[in-house]
């Protein structure tokens, strides 16, 4: 899920629970042109920041416990990151969402579409 600096979806994908969420953020830049992407210390691995740094988006992204050489992180920007967050929240109030009533992935992901339609009207 890609959200912009009010919250309102931009783009979104659906993919299986064992899939690892760095490989379809590749895909879902695809779609946009952001200044800079603020993400946890999941999306901080090397490969996908330096593809970051060649699209010129500023990467506000924390530095895992474990990285030898840490990188510098605007924590002020990073506190934004909360607005996913938020809108996770607010998808989670339709209950068709929250419980995955829907079977199918093409159902649940329409479903998907109409709560960010509706989140955009607001």
């Amino acid at each position: 899920m890609i959200v912009d600096a009010l919250g309102n979806p931009l783009a979104l994908s659906l993919t299986g629970g064992q899939v690892h969420d760095i490989k379809e953020a590749e895909k879902l830049l695809a779609r946009v042109e952001p200044e800079a992407l603020l993400g946890d210390k999941g999306y901080d691995a090397d490969s996908f920041i330096d593809r970051l740094i060649a699209r010129a988006i500023k990467a506000v992204i924390p530095p895992k416990s474990n990285r030898k050489v840490k990188r510098d992180c605007d924590f002020a920007l990073y506190r934004e990151r909360n607005l996913v967050e938020r809108f996770f929240c607010i998808i989670k109030h339709f209950r068709g969402i929250a419980t995955r009533y829907e079977k199918t992935a093409r159902n649940f992901l329409a479903g998907l579409h109409l709560v960010c339609t509706l989140v955009w009207l607001k």
